[in-house]
């Protein structure tokens, strides 16, 4: 073909790539659509039917009118485009989703236009835009065949129906998802006979046929306005009463060779049959180019709904779009994605999902998905596969589904305040969607509300006055007058201040086809589309800024770690690239709940991964519009401090962002070659009225060789493109291989499309060109991690679906392997730090984010290949199927339990705490007994945190899925669920996590009501049994407490029912010291959560009576979490470290000396010992605030600040004196502050500064109010809460002197005590200061009864 080389070398910068016809093929005749007929197929089984009946396509009980016949490509041009190649199947399959359709001269004809998108593998998108309109059908065997078709209709329906059944009785879910609008007479009884014209019939004798056509452009950008305005002109050049000025191939030929794309930051002109065309292109420093027009979308949804939807795919849900209108849902799709700037969707993007396409909803991916709607099918019938995480979209309806607690776009409220804002200054009323809006014939532009809806009647633009073909004189008179600036801005001018310049613009007007109606009431196209153009702008614009302002210094937290782009590829799958805990912990509060959830996306990551090699690499184009904003932001607001904060921001720069527009639109840039004669045969292109003429090859496969701009590209782009393709034929070919590959496994075991009753489905050898794949798995490194991006709308054998289907699977698997790795990491993360290792990385949010997308993946897994969907959580409906089962058997064996899991042996922890059964079942009912949550998907994800809490997760899935006889019931062949080495795979992915300890369950629900069981364990067995008096206990937690509780005389063990009280932190012991034998010796005592199996133990070792020990009737314990002993192997070597607890028994016995025979650390220990005390409690203060834990456990457990300080008391202190009572350290505390009150009377402290008499005063007054509680507190007891007290109320480092000054230190303390030692005391004090800048603050147990 000679003139190929240069169509190839112009394509690149070319408006069009080409130019297609789609309708009936007269060879062929009529043909019942194949992909309708397998959808049936695959509906039939999935329904149990037999899958052959169905697939026959000869569906009698639709009248022939209303069936899908096959449409065919009838006409491409050029034959092909190097970098574009066509894919016929698709394209065939997008201009006319449905098929054929016919009508008679009695229903509606008026033309539709919708357009499309083809995403290919490598993420690159090509457009469409459709014409379709009605052709008389010409062929008389078509019309008999329709004939035949609806006598063998009419006689099926009076045989086989009774007469009161309705004509459109089938009522599968095929029916309500790929029926037509078309259906626009409403179904009448099959009563009335078939001649009448109610039944919709058809009799060729007296009815004309139409049969619908397409006429379409496929461009490589989405200038959609101009395209409709082209299409629409060349089919009224069709209609009208006299020939088009030239033939139809001189326009043809005009757009695809002579016209260019316009240039960055340009606009151009170009010719249509009747009118010129204007479109634009933004500069490279503009939001990229969007034509759809965003008011309808804000129109069709309203501002509100419209931003839940945003915000549902910023974090990456599945959208369902749901529409009679093709174009609607185009719209809509467009418009939500263009949004998203400067991030890209990078999941499955199907705008206009086609019937024979069905099964992909059942993707258990992220998805952006268009699905026709049949005139009033009611939503509730759409039978979807999995709605856990799903956003539905109802746009003609102007109603959105929401998925259950997602988190809301940051500064909601003044967001869509000035969205409303823009679309009131453009007079658009920002309510709710807008009533559906009429629809409008092809010449005029969709009417907007809010203006006066003006519908050009089509007659009016037939009569071809009003078609621009003015005197050539006033033509450029108008030419010159536009392209005068001069003029131009005065023009500009007189429009603003409301001035008509009369006579330019009644030019303009004729030119444009525009009635003028009084004075300045012009609404040429023209206005419309610039009005529509600024209008998307300062929308846009509006989230763009939203984006500036959140991301301001991203930067900072890209992690930049590999030299090169060559190791940063390889690794890039072990690769951290972004610090997202610093980046949170530096985010306002009330962002945080969508930012942490936002920041773990795929379009988030790809953002990040092309900042990254950006340094290796041309900036990709949206990121290099951003980077220039940000710093822009940065010049006028020098990282001031309010970018931090929460308040809103608004959009500065909506005005010229406008202006650049307008100027564009206004002032041509450029203007296309005229279209003109083509050097054809004479008797070609002739004019035939109403009908589309068949083009002439020949002219139209070439391209001009001598075009000025055919030349444009330089050689260096025709190297790039080269390259690029060399590379894409590389990767294409390996998948092909891989695909084939796979096909022929499949042929081998049909592991994946194995059917349960039926026979295997016929299998069709793969295609040999890359369309093979319906999806296509993404593996280069770039894109990792998307999965699977684009389904591919060609072949469709159930070999091809199972291979997909397999895919899926696989990605699901790899999802899960990373999605626990990073669970496991970042715990683990944590646990180092608390360890002492290296810096926390992740915080409470990011756990919750975590894990609930952990959730969200299971929700995925378990609706991927369901045979009947039950419920919107498919993973709780398993679930109940399950626990039916159970209850049956428990019903028929009463006696035996239901888990046989070996009890666990008895450690010394678990003295008298009876072990808790492990039961699924139990742990369901436990979720359905709560009140609080309300939905299925909300008991799912309750019993997935549950799990994981109590380190089930794996085995309770385990067991789950135990039961083939079920999964086998509910699941189709190449279920996930039902390939066993995946399966395997999943769950021990899933066991990794027990291997750390969670508390996602009882954090998440803190209003619920929970049993514990509480257990005191005496030293002596005796003890309990001899005791006299009424003992008492209250245990504590995070949450709250659960009040003092009577403990019954003589029993060891009790439960109680209390408001969740989070993680356990004290439990208070004490009796009434009653009777004769008060004393009583507690070892431990253990608090278990009987819903997640927590236990806790709380150890004592000491006595609690009169006169015996300190004299303690009550005593503060510090709780510690008990690793169940007979626990699997789990990895339990790196669980995490135990919390501290309260001192053990050999560290009290120590330090009060009552053998003296126990441990004494010397100087330099007890000193390390405060260090590492403050330290600690300084290290809780730097963790967020979610994450701190318990501060009491710092203040008072083992290893505490009180432990230390008391060492440091004990160090040197004479304790122990022969035959007379112990002594303990709060006898000295009293005896100097006794020494204190007595000087103060004498007037002894007169002299001394006035601080230091105000010190005096406030130890003599806390240690006066601790000893007159009325609480039982032993000695050791007051001396802890004067710390605590001391320590709270920054006291400590001033009481220590007075102490150390007293006379009273000489009687009791040794010389080598370190409380004599100034030095070592100066450098105590110097610790405890660095604690006056944190506020701590003390649990109620601590100091209740206390009143200072």
């Amino acid at each position: 073909m000679s003139g190929s080389s240069a169509v190839s070398g112009a394509a690149p910068c070319r408006f069009a790539h080409y130019f297609v016809i789609c309708g009936i093929d007269t060879e062929t005749g009529l043909e019942p659509d194949e992909l309708a007929a397998l959808y049936q197929w695959l509906e039939a089984d999935r329904q149990g039917r037999d899958p052959d009946t169905a697939a026959t396509g000869e569906n009698f009980e639709q009248s022939p009118l209303k069936r899908t016949f096959k449409s065919k490509v009838l006409a491409r041009y050029p034959e092909n485009v190097e970098w574009n190649p066509f894919d016929q199947d698709a394209v065939n399959m997008l201009c006319m989703p449905k098929g054929l359709s016919f009508r008679t001269q009695a229903d509606r004809r008026e033309p539709q236009f919708h357009s499309f998108i083809i995403t290919k593998e490598d993420g690159s998108r090509t457009y469409g835009f459709v014409h379709t309109f009605y052709e008389e059908v010409t062929s008389p065997q078509i019309c008999s065949a329709m004939q035949t078709l609806y006598q063998m209709h009419n006689a099926e329906h009076a045989s086989a129906n009774p007469p009161s059944s309705s004509s459109s009785s089938s009522s599968s879910s095929m029916d309500s998802l790929t029926s037509s609008l078309d259906e626009a007479d409403p179904p009448t009884s099959s009563s009335s006979s078939s001649s009448s014209r109610g039944a919709g019939g058809y009799d060729s004798s007296r009815d004309t046929l139409y049969v619908s056509k397409a006429l379409c452009l496929i461009t490589p950008m989405p200038f959609m306005h101009a395209c409709r305005r082209f299409l629409s002109q060349l089919h009224r050049a069709v209609t009208a009463t006299t020939a088009p000025p030239l033939p139809l191939e001189s326009y043809v030929h005009n757009i695809l060779y002579e016209v260019p794309l316009p240039a960055l930051g340009r606009s151009l002109k170009f010719h249509g049959v009747y009118e010129p065309i204007v479109c634009q292109r933004p500069g490279p420093g503009e939001l990229p180019l969007a034509d759809f027009p965003l008011a309808e979308v804000f129109n069709l949804l309203g501002v509100e709904n419209l931003v839940q939807v945003f915000t549902c795919t910023l974090l990456e849900m599945q959208i369902l779009l749901y529409s009679q209108d093709y174009q609607r849902l185009m719209t809509v799709a467009e418009g939500i994605t263009t949004l998203l700037f400067p991030f890209q969707w990078q999941h499955v993007y199907v705008p206009i999902l086609p019937a024979s396409l069905l099964h992909f909803l059942d993707a258990p991916v992220p998805y952006l998905m268009g699905l026709q709607s049949k005139e009033g099918t009611d939503r509730s019938k759409l039978e979807l596969p999995q709605e856990a995480n799903l956003c539905f979209v109802d746009i003609d309806n102007h109603y959105i589904e929401l998925p259950e607690d997602f988190p809301q776009f940051p500064n909601k409220t003044e967001f869509i305040q000035e969205l409303s804002e823009v679309l009131l200054s453009f007079g658009i009323s920002a309510n709710a969607g807008a009533p559906p809006r009429t629809r409008t014939s092809p010449g005029s532009t969709p009417s907007t509300p809010g203006r006066e809806r003006k519908v050009v009647a089509l007659r009016q633009l037939e009569d071809d006055g009003r078609n621009g073909n003015l005197a050539g004189e006033e033509l450029a008179v108008l030419e010159l007058l536009q392209g005068n600036a001069t003029l131009e801005r005065l023009q500009a001018l007189t429009k603003r201040t409301g001035v008509t310049v009369a006579r330019v613009d009644a030019l303009r007007a004729g030119v444009k086809g525009q009635v003028t109606e009084g004075q300045g009431g012009q609404t040429a196209a023209e206005d419309e589309e610039l009005r529509n153009a600024k209008l998307n702008v300062q929308l846009r614009e509006v989230f763009a800024s939203r984006f500036t302002t959140m991301f301001a210094d991203y930067e900072a937290f890209v992690i930049q770690s590999a030299p090169d782009l060559e190791s940063w590829l390889t690794n890039r799958e072990q690769m951290h690239n972004f610090d997202k805990a610093s980046f949170l912990s530096d985010q306002p509060e009330p962002y945080l709940p969508f930012l942490s959830h936002f920041i773990e996306t795929q379009m988030f990551a790809t953002f990040i991964d092309n900042k990254i090699m950006s340094q290796w690499e041309e900036k990709e184009p949206q990121l290099r519009v951003f980077d220039a904003r940000i710093e822009k932001a940065r010049l006028y607001n020098v990282r001031a401090p309010n970018l931090r904060s929460s308040s809103y921001q608004r959009c500065s720069i909506l005005k010229e962002s406008a202006q650049s527009i307008e100027q564009r639109l206004m002032k041509i840039d450029h203007t296309a070659i005229h279209p003109h004669l083509l050097d054809m045969k004479i008797g070609q292109g002739k004019y035939e009225q109403g009908f589309f003429p068949k083009l002439q090859a020949d002219v139209l496969n070439t391209g001009p060789t001598n075009n000025k701009w055919s030349h444009r590209t330089a050689t260096a782009q025709r190297r790039k493109d080269r390259h690029r393709q060399q590379t894409e034929h590389l990767t294409l070919d390996n998948d092909l291989k891989e695909q084939v590959e796979g096909c022929v496994v499949l042929q081998n075991s049909m592991a994946f499309w194995e059917w349960d009753n039926a026979s295997p489905p016929p299998i069709k050898p793969p295609k040999k060109s890359a369309s093979a794949s319906c999806l296509k798995y993404m593996q280069e490194a770039r894109s990792l991690g998307k999965n699977l991006r684009q389904p591919k709308l060609s072949d469709l054998s159930p070999a091809v679906i199972a291979q997909t289907n397999w895919k899926f699977v696989e990605g699901l698997l790899k999802e899960c392997r990373m999605k626990t790795k990073r669970m496991l990491v970042e715990k683990m993360g944590r646990e180092a730090v608390e360890l002492g290792h290296g810096e926390a990385n992740i915080t409470g949010l990011e756990e919750n984010t975590l894990i609930a997308s952990l959730c969200d993946l299971l929700e995925r897994i378990w609706s991927h290949g369901l045979q009947v969907k039950q419920g919107k959580s498919a993973l709780w409906s398993h679930l109940l199927h399950c626990q039916a089962r159970e209850e049956k058997l428990e019903q028929q064996q009463a006696e035996s339990p239901v888990s046989h899991v070996p009890e666990r042996r008895k450690s010394d922890s678990y003295i008298a705490m009876p072990s808790l059964r492990v039961s699924l079942i139990q742990d369901m009912r436990r979720i359905q007994s709560m009140s609080e949550i309300k939905t299925d998907v909300g008991r799912a994800r309750a019993w997935i945190r549950l799990s994981l809490e109590k380190k089930l997760l794996s085995q309770h899935l385990k067991q789950l899925l135990s039961r083939q006889a079920l999964t086998k019931k509910l699941y189709k062949r190449y279920a996930f669920l039902r390939c066993e080495e995946e399966k395997e795979q999943f769950l021990f992915h899933l066991l990794s996590l027990n291997a750390v300890d969670y508390f996602c369950f009882t954090s998440v629900f803190t209003t619920i009501m929970i049993p514990y069981r509480v257990v005191i364990i005496p030293i002596k067995k005796l003890s309990n049994a001899m005791t006299t008096s009424n003992p008492w206990v209250c245990v504590s937690g995070e949450l709250g407490d659960s009040g003092i509780m009577q403990i019954p005389k003589n029993v060891l063990e009790m439960t109680f029912d209390c408001q969740n009280l989070g993680k356990l932190t004290t439990v208070q012991l004490g009796h009434d010291n009653a009777g004769l034998l008060a004393k009583w010796l507690v070892d431990c005592v253990m608090v278990r959560n009987e819903i997640t199996g927590h236990t806790y133990r709380f150890p004592c070792g000491r006595w609690l009576g009169k006169g015996v020990d300190d004299g303690s009737l009550e005593r503060v314990l510090i709780g510690e979490l008990v690793v169940p002993s007979g626990e699997e192997d789990s990895g339990k070597g790196c669980r995490t470290p135990p919390p501290q607890h309260s001192p053990s028994q050999t560290r009290r016995i120590s330090i009060t000396s009552l053998s003296g025979r126990g441990y004494k650390p010397n100087s330099a220990q007890i000193q390390e010992a405060i260090g590492e005390a403050v330290n600690n409690i300084i290290k809780h203060f730097h963790k967020p605030e979610k994450e701190r834990g318990s501060l009491t456990v710092l203040l008072c457990g083992e290893n505490s600040l009180v432990s230390a300080l008391e060492q440091f008391f004990h160090h040197g202190f004479k304790s122990a004196r022969l035959f007379q009572k112990t002594v303990f350290v709060w006898d000295f505390v009293e005896k100097a502050v006794a020494y204190m009150e007595s000087a103060d009377q004498m007037g002894d402290l007169q002299e001394t500064a006035e601080p230091l008499g105000m010190t005096c005063q406030s130890l003599c007054h806390y240690v006066n109010a601790i000893n007159s509680t009325p609480r039982n507190i032993g000695k050791d007891g007051k001396f802890q809460l004067l710390v605590c007290l001391g320590a709270r109320d920054r006291l400590l480092p001033q009481w220590l002197p007075l102490l150390v000054e007293c006379p009273v230190i000489l009687r009791m303390y040794e010389d080598t005590a370190l409380l004599r030692d100034r030095t070592t005391v100066n450098a105590l004090i110097g610790v405890l200061e660095t604690l006056h800048d944190f506020p701590i603050t003390l649990e109620a147990s601590l100091v209740k009864g206390i009143d200072l």
